[in-house]
C-alpha cells in the first residue's frame, strides 16, 4: 500500500527547499523589474536591456552543473548555505559600491547567477525524501519557488521609486538571511545521499540520449517561463507605456500564474502522465505566444495571453521534474543541475532575442515567432519519444504514469 505524501517524506525539508528557491529566485530575476529605472539612468538601448536581464539567466545555467556536483558531493543543505551566502555577500558589495555601468550591470548579472542555480539544489533536497509516486508533487513544491519571481515583481519597483533601485540591492540581503537562517534549521539531508563519484562518472547521464531530450524538453518549459518573467516588465513598458510600477504588477500577474500551477503540474503529470501533459503544454504556450506576435493586442489582451502562456509553461515545468527521476533516479542531483543549465540557456535566449529583435526591428514579434518555432519541435519531440519511453523505462517505473 502506497504511503500518503504527507507521511512519505520531510516536510520540514520540503518547507526549507521552497523557501530557500522562493527568495533566490526573487533576487536571480531582480533586474527585470529594475530594467526600466535602469535603463533609464545608465542610458541603454533595446539590446543592452535584453542582453542585461539574460545575463542572469545564462550564468545561472552554467553554473547549476557546479551546484548539481556540489550537491552530490557536499549534500543539498551545505551546498545551499554556501550558495545562499555568495549571493547575499555579492549584492551587499553591489549595494555598497554601485552599479554605474552597462559592464557593472552585467558583473552583477553573472553574480545573480549563483542565486538562480538554487535550482541544482533545492529540488534534489527535497526529491530524495520521496518514493517515484509522490516525485511530481515534491518537485512541484519545491520548484514553486518560481514564485520568487512574483516577489521581484511587485515590490522591487515600488521600493526603487522610493528609495533608489540601487538600494532595493541592499534591501534584498534582508529577506534573504532571514531564509537562510531558517533553512539552516529546517533542511535536513535524506539518509540515502549517493556516495560521491570520480567527476568524469557526473556526466554519464549526457551519453544517453534521453538526457538531451529532457534538456531540450526543459529548455522550452523553464526557458519560456523565466525568460518572459525577466522581460515583460520591459515589454509593457515599450509597448504601452506603463510606469515601472504598473508594469511590475502585470508582470507579477503573469509570473505568479506559472509559479502557482508548477506543483499542480506535476500533480497532473502523476495522474496522466507526464508526457500526455508536456504535449497539452507546448501547443497552448505555442499558440497564446501566437497570439502575442502576429497580431499585437490591447493591454488587457496581451496580459490575458501572457497568463496563459504562463499557465502552461509552469505546468510544463512541474511535468518535466515529474519524469526527470523516473528515468535518473540514481543521478537525480547532477539531472537537475543539466537539465535546469538547459532552462537557463532558454531563458536567456529568449530574454535576449526579445531586445535585439526590438532593436533591430522595432518590434518585440520576431523574437516570440522564434520561440514559438521552438515549441513546435518540442511537442514533435515528445511524440517522437514517448512509444520507446513508455515501452522500456516506464516499465520500471512501479506503476508511475509516465
Amino acid at each position: 500500500m502506497k504511503t500518503s505524501f504527507l507521511k512519505a517524506g520531510h516536510t520540514p525539508t520540503l518547507i526549507a527547499a521552497f523557501l530557500y528557491f522562493d527568495l533566490a529566485f526573487m533576487v536571480w530575476v531582480i533586474l527585470g523589474p529594475l530594467a526600466p529605472l535602469i535603463s533609464k539612468d545608465l542610458g541603454l538601448n533595446a539590446a543592452e536591456k535584453g542582453l542585461m536581464v539574460a545575463t542572469p539567466t545564462l550564468a545561472g545555467a552554467a553554473l547549476r552543473i557546479v551546484n548539481g556536483l556540489l550537491c552530490d558531493r557536499l549534500g543539498p543543505k551545505l551546498a545551499g548555505t554556501i550558495n545562499q551566502l555568495i549571493v547575499i555577500g555579492g549584492l551587499l558589495f553591489a549595494w555598497y559600491v554601485g552599479v554605474h555601468s552597462f559592464a557593472g550591470t552585467l558583473a552583477l548579472g553573472v553574480l545573480l547567477g549563483f542565486a538562480g542555480a538554487s535550482f541544482a539544489i533545492a529540488l534534489p533536497l527535497a526529491s530524495r525524501w520521496y518514493p517515484p509516486e509522490h516525485q511530481g508533487k515534491a518537485m512541484g513544491i519545491a520548484g514553486m519557488g518560481n514564485s520568487g519571481t512574483v516577489l521581484a515583481a511587485l515590490f522591487a519597483p515600488t521600493l526603487a521609486k522610493a528609495f533608489g533601485w540601487n538600494e532595493v540591492l541592499g534591501l534584498a540581503c534582508i529577506p534573504l538571511t532571514i531564509v537562510l537562517v531558517v533553512y539552516v534549521a529546517l533542511a535536513k539531508d535524506a539518509p540515502d545521499q549517493p556516495a560521491p563519484k570520480p567527476l568524469a562518472a557526473y556526466f554519464e547521464p549526457l551519453k544517453t540520449a534521453d538526457a538531451w531530450w529532457f534538456m531540450l524538453f526543459y529548455s522550452v518549459t523553464f526557458g519560456g517561463f523565466v525568460g518572459l518573467a525577466a522581460s515583460l516588465s520591459i515589454y509593457f513598458t515599450d509597448t504601452f507605456g506603463l510606469t515601472p510600477v504598473q508594469a511590475g504588477y502585470a508582470t507579477a500577474a503573469c509570473v505568479f500564474a506559472g509559479s502557482l500551477v508548477r506543483p499542480m503540474g506535476g500533480a497532473l503529470a502523476d495522474a496522466i502522465g507526464g508526457i500526455r501533459t508536456l504535449s497539452f503544454v507546448y501547443c497552448v504556450a505555442g499558440a497564446a505566444l501566437i497570439g502575442v506576435a502576429m497580431n499585437p493586442p490591447g493591454f488587457a489582451a496581451a496580459l490575458t495571453l501572457f497568463v496563459i502562456a504562463m499557465l502552461a509553461l509552469g505546468c510544463g515545468n512541474g511535468a518535466v521534474f515529474q519524469l526527470v527521476p523516473q528515468r535518473f533516479g540514481k543521478e537525480i542531483g547532477v539531472m537537475t543541475g543539466l537539465v535546469g543549465m538547459a532552462g537557463g540557456v532558454g531563458g536567456f535566449y529568449l530574454a535576449s532575442s526579445l531586445g535585439f529583435a526590438k532593436q533591430v526591428t522595432g518590434s518585440f514579434s520576431p523574437g516570440f515567432l522564434i520561440f514559438v518555432g521552438l515549441t513546435a519541435v518540442a511537442f514533435l519531440a515528445v511524440t517522437f519519444v514517448k512509444g520507446r519511453w513508455r515501452s522500456s523505462w516506464g516499465a520500471a517505473a512501479q506503476g508511475v504514469r509516465i
